[in-house]
This record gives C-alpha cells, structure tokens and sequence, in this order.
C-alpha cells in the first residue's frame, strides 16, 4: 500500500478540490490587492497623458493582471498548500488518514499532483497570454502611455552604438530593412565621449547603410543653437540584424521564439548566459508550484493540540519563501555569467525538492 500514492481515488478528489478552490482564492486576493497597489503608483503617470482616462486604466490593469498573475501563482500555491493543511489537521482528518495506513507521501500525494497540473497550465498560460501582455505593456509604457504604432510586432525602446555615438528609438516595427523606428534621438559624442550634437527625428528607416531620419531637429551642444535638419541619414555602422538582436526581451518571447533567439546569438558571437538562463527558467519556474505543498507540507503533521501547529506553519512558509529568494539571486547570478545557465535555474528546484524531501521523511516518515 505504501508504495500506492493514490490509494482512494474519493479520498484524491476531495483533497484535490479543496487544494484547487484555495489556490484559486488566495491567487485572486494576491492579484487584486497588488493590483490595487500598483495603480495607485501608476494611475498618475497614465492620466498625466492627454486623452487618457478610464480606458486606460482598464488597459494598464488588463496588461498586468496576466503577470501578477504569473509571479504570485507559486505563492499563492504555497500559502493553499498551508492553509489547506493546517485545516484539515485541525480537523483532524490527517490523523484519520494516518489511522488508515496512509503515509506521508500519500496524503500529500493529491497535492502533489494537483499542484503538477497548475505548473503545466501555468507554462501554458504564460506562453499564450503573459508573453504578449509584457510586450504590449513594455511597448506602452515605451511610449509613456501615449498612443503606441498599431503593428503586432510593435517592440519596445532600443538603445545602441555605432563607435562613439548613440541611436535611441521609444519603439519598432518590422523586421529587415523594412524595420521603422519611432521617436528617435541620434547623440554624436566627441572621441572624450561628450555630446556634441543631438538630432531628434518622429521616425527613422533603413538608408543602406545608416539609418535616415524623417522630420530632423538637431541641437548643437557648442552654439546651443536648434535648426531643422530636415532628412539626415547617421548611424552608418548599425544594421538591421543588429536592431533585431538588441530588441530581443526575454519576458516577452515565447520559448520556442527565445530559443531561435539564443541560436542567432550565438551565431553573431554575442553573449547568450542571461537569455539561456532566462530560457531555463521558462520552465523551472512554473514547475516551482510543484514543490509548494512538498516545503509546507510541515505543517500538516504533528498533532493540533500540541501547540506547535502555528510553529510548523511558519516553519512551512520560511521554506517556501527561502526557495524564492534562492531561485531569484540564482537567476541574477546566471544572467551575469555567475553560474551556468542551466545551473542557475534548476539548482534552487533541486535543492529544496531535496530538502522538502529530508524533511518530510525525517520528521514523518
């Protein structure tokens, strides 16, 4: 029997349900109090632009409520996986589930698995849905919440140099030379690196080399004089696979399309460490659901009476927060080249299922 981890399959379906329907509470009160929270820090921002309003606003929370509700997910799993437990502890059905020869690994079983199926849909989710709703609002937020081009691969600003100078662009469209910049500013900097001159242009397209600027103004640092430039071309050095490279926002690609974009990476001899790691992390990181009920699954034993019960609560929660605090230096770590890639997303997984795992056995088991 031991070794039968679902050995009711009623006694699953309750468990699962109970887990589902906390997860889901916790997930929505997460989401609509940060929510709450970050419009009162945004609100200002997006209504200080002429023509904003209620609209607006409704857009702003439509692009975040997505990756709220990808970041809190884990947590959300995490405090259901407690709160789940510690209920069906004081009500003593743990010790009704021990008193039938279930052990540890089998009533957190339905957990488990419960917890596994949110981690895939939460990989799916976040290919479908949160991936476009970062680009859009990078794109938005880009623009300083005004109007944003109406293209679907609309990007975010670019920043990039051509020797001593600067090419900014707020967004861009296309691909090829038929990429468009929009509200583009040129700076030319002095062999000292300071700027000499700045042009700041509506748009800018591909001239074969360079990069020609439509509707110019350039202020001269020296004379502090502004004129019209009418059409200037600059930027001979920066081509368009350079632009399409510098646009790549790991956040905002799919895993299949960050993976192609690794691969040109390495193909142009650029350093790949922060988006393979970040590609990684495209999976461990929903898959993080799956250990929540394994690190709280502390404070399901142990008897209610004891008193010892809000101990091993918080016991619970101090590891599944440590592996978030572990998992995100190991990602910065990564992205600096500190750690390989591959090392710096699923080390922290592994680790804490190794020591959800000792705890679990020593304690229980």
């Amino acid at each position: 029997m031991q070794l039968d981890f679902f050995p009711s399959w009623t006694l699953t379906t309750y468990l699962a349900k109970i887990f589902v329907v906390r997860i889901f509470a916790v997930l929505v009160m997460l989401v609509l109090v940060l929510l709450m929270l970050d419009l009162l820090s945004r609100s200002g921002d997006i209504l200080a632009v002429d023509g904003n309003g209620q609209a607006e606003l409704l857009q702003y929370a439509g692009y975040r409520i997505p990756q709220l509700i990808q970041r809190f997910l884990p947590y959300s799993v995490l405090l259901a996986t407690i709160i789940s437990l510690i209920t069906l502890n004081q009500n003593s059905e743990v010790i009704a589930m021990k008193a039938a020869g279930l052990s540890a690994h089998q009533v957190l079983a339905p957990l488990l698995l419960t917890a596994l199926v949110v981690a895939v849909i939460s990989f799916a989710f976040n290919e479908r849905v949160v991936t476009s709703a970062t680009a859009s609002l990078k794109a938005w937020e880009a623009t300083e919440y005004g109007a944003v081009p109406l293209e679907d691969d609309a990007r975010k600003g670019l920043y990039l140099t051509d020797g001593n100078d600067i090419l900014t662009a707020t967004t861009m469209t296309g691909r090829g030379d038929k990429i468009q910049l929009q509200s583009v500013t040129w700076y030319r900097r002095s062999d000292a690196g300071q700027i000499v001159r700045q042009v700041r242009a509506d748009s800018a397209e591909f001239a074969g080399p360079g990069w020609r600027l439509i509707g110019a103004t350039a202020f001269d640092i020296g004379t502090a004089e502004t004129r019209n430039a009418a059409d200037v071309t600059v930027a001979p050095g920066i081509t368009p696979s350079q632009i399409e490279l510098e646009s790549v926002d790991a956040d905002a690609l799919g895993f299949m399309e960050l993976r192609d974009s690794i691969q040109a990476y390495k193909a142009s001899g650029r350093a790949t460490a922060e988006l393979e790691a970040k590609w990684w992390h495209k999976v461990s990181g929903p898959l993080s659901a799956f250990l929540m009920p394994l690190l709280g699954a502390v404070a399901a034993f142990g008897l209610a009476r004891s008193g010892q019960l809000f101990v091993r609560a918080i016991i619970g929660m101090a590891l599944g927060f440590a592996y978030f605090v572990v998992d995100n230096a190991a990602l910065a770590m990564g992205s600096f080249g500190g750690y390989p890639p591959f090392l710096a997303a699923w080390a922290p997984f592994f680790l804490f299922l190794l020591v959800g795992e000792t705890v679990l056995i020593r304690t229980e088991e």
